[in-house]
């Protein structure tokens, strides 16, 4: 088999300018960086006993099971910080947990976390705490609550606007650049009563299923540390999945929320789009609206998604972002397994799952018939259509902006990075003409897809979150299992099936991948995985597709497979 080049794909020009970005901006970086470990040395950790990054580099390190034994943490800590989010805010509204003590738990946890993971690019530490105080205080003299979400360490994308701080986006030219107020989401997550401990890292350009940029490097998967965390969010499903806070938030128009949350074994949502408000946030994709970014959770758990939303709601988001549909958060029961037939993609046509990932659909398969309900294989129509005109959307501006952004500092590509930017037809902007085609291809698949929902009578799809399990760092091509259901804009979750990559059952088996690859994505996606045993206790999730905007009955679907899988 001849192996393919990732070179071959770059469709762009981009001359970066070593000499100021040497001059000028490596200073910059080293002081931002300097500032972060100056926050962590604020907080009292025994660094003696943790290992050194290169060997979380190069090693299948489980950070989770490290800490477990490390006695890094006290038991009460420990305890604290592996509660779900749900239970933090009622044990705090029945007066058993101040948010001082869940707060201070936290930023320990926090802290621990990015010694080995690498997820932090703002530690709020003062902020923190004298939000955690005030909320206390208000308990205190009330007897109440300020919100649903009181006393909750929460993280944050860094790319949303937080006042007064740093906000770069993964952009080394934004490394000045302070936000004059908070992104809206997150504004009025703080009024339902969270406390954000974490800004949390993006990729360069944060268009990539992996998280590496110029400014904070590399971050790294949680239950194997040689491999990715997912992204662009993938510093939220870093600290989320090690419970470096009890809650994140982060961001999707490709995968962005669902590789981190599948590749860190968690939780995630991606809501409908005009739901939750990106006010605030910055990034190269801005005025674009073909396929929107949208803002959604991650969390330990199904219920940790409701919750927030419930919450997020409660705010009513539209009256302060003018773009979203003033439509509540609807209070959804879980669903009668009996009552739910549930449709299985196992192939998309375009690139074949991996062993892992095949496995973990099967699984899937058995326990949801023996629960009682009625699963169907599911072929999704017109696949590598919605995989090119979306591919299209992103770059329709000829990658003007992202290059302008990128070029201020003269920083290096990454090699995602290039990769993103060979989409569509690269540096070659689309007409009007052009960009209207694809909106009607892009509404013709959303119509054909709920007509084919409807006549099979199906209420949800279980699909692949990603080719593997969890991919190597920088080898993160095929977005078409999550990009689908960002040019649908289908509300779709991630769950992790409990499952994990097992190199002596998940096997390339002759019989089952002998055959000529149908297009180069699926033979350099399956190269990428030469020996399973690099790949090892890598968490095994899948993704819940429903309807546009029936967002709750997803999330209510997603307890229903929580509960079938424990």
């Amino acid at each position: 088999m001849t192996v393919i080049d990732p070179q071959d794909y770059y469709k762009f020009e981009y001359l970066d300018d070593q000499d100021k970005y040497e001059k000028i901006y490596k200073p910059k970086i080293e002081k931002y960086n300097q500032a972060i470990q100056n926050d962590m040395k604020r907080i009292d950790v025994d660094i003696s006993k943790l290992p050194p990054p290169e060997l979380l580099d190069s090693t299948n390190f489980n950070s989770l099971k490290f800490l477990e034994e490390s006695n890094l943490l006290s038991e009460k800590e420990l305890k604290l910080t592996n509660l779900p989010a749900y239970k933090i805010v009622e044990l705090i509204a029945d007066g058993e947990l101040t948010s001082t003590e869940i707060t201070k738990a936290y930023l320990k946890r926090c802290v621990i976390g990015n010694y080995l993971l690498n997820y932090a690019c703002d530690f709020l530490i003062d902020q923190a705490l004298e939000t955690a105080k005030e909320l206390d205080e208000y308990y205190l003299k009330t007897g109440k609550t300020v919100g649903p979400l009181h006393g909750l360490p929460m993280s944050v994308k860094e790319h949303y606007g937080y006042k007064d701080r740093i906000t770069h986006a993964g952009f080394v030219s934004l490394i000045d650049n302070i936000a004059p107020a908070d992104q809206k989401t997150t504004s009025l997550s703080k009024k339902a009563g969270a406390v954000f401990i974490v800004r949390t890292a993006q990729p360069q350009s944060i268009m990539h299923l992996d998280t590496i940029n110029n400014i904070t490097g590399r971050t790294r998967n949680v239950y194997n540390t040689s491999l990715s965390p997912g992204g662009s969010s993938g510093g939220e499903g870093a600290c989320v999945s090690f419970s470096g806070s009890a809650l994140g938030l982060g961001s999707d128009i490709g995968g962005s929320i669902r590789t981190p949350a599948a590749f860190n074994g968690i939780y995630g949502l991606r809501p409908t789009s005009l739901r939750v408000s990106l006010a605030g946030s910055i990034s190269g994709g801005a005025g674009q609206e073909s396929v929107m970014g949208v803002v959604g959770p991650i969390a330990k758990t199904a219920e940790d998604l409701d919750l927030y939303m419930s919450a997020y709601f409660d705010q009513e988001p539209w009256e302060v972002d003018s773009l979203l549909v003033p439509l509540p958060w609807k209070k959804v029961g879980v669903p009668n397994p009996k009552d739910l037939k549930i449709g299985i993609i196992y192939d998309d046509g375009i690139v074949k799952p991996l062993p892992p990932v095949i496995r973990g659909l099967d699984f899937i398969s058995k326990k949801l018939k023996e629960s009682g309900v009625n699963v169907v294989k599911f072929v999704p129509p017109k696949t590598q259509e919605a995989y090119d005109t979306v591919h299209h959307m992103y770059t329709c501006d000829g990658n003007y902006m992202h290059k302008k952004m990128l070029s201020e500092s003269g920083e290096p590509l990454l090699p995602l990075t290039k990769w993103f930017l060979s989409f569509g037809k690269g540096d070659e902007a689309l007409s009007v003409k052009e960009n209207r085609e694809l909106n009607g291809t892009r509404n013709k698949l959303r119509q054909e897809y709920t007509d084919l929902l409807n006549d099979l009578d199906i209420d949800f799809v279980i699909s692949p979150s990603y080719v593997n399990s969890v991919p190597k760092p920088n080898q993160v091509y095929y977005w078409g299992y999550t990009s689908l259901w960002n040019i649908l804009d289908f509300p779709t979750t991630v769950f992790p099936t409990g499952l994990f990559q097992d190199p002596e059952l998940d096997i390339v088996k002759k019989e089952d991948y002998d055959y000529q690859p149908r297009s180069h994505l699926e033979q350099l996606e399956h190269e990428t995985y030469g020996n399973p045993r690099d790949f090892e206790g890598s968490p095994i999730s899948l993704q819940l597709s429903g309807r546009r905007y029936r967002d709750e009955e997803v999330v209510a679907a997603t307890k229903l497979i929580s509960k079938i899988l424990e």
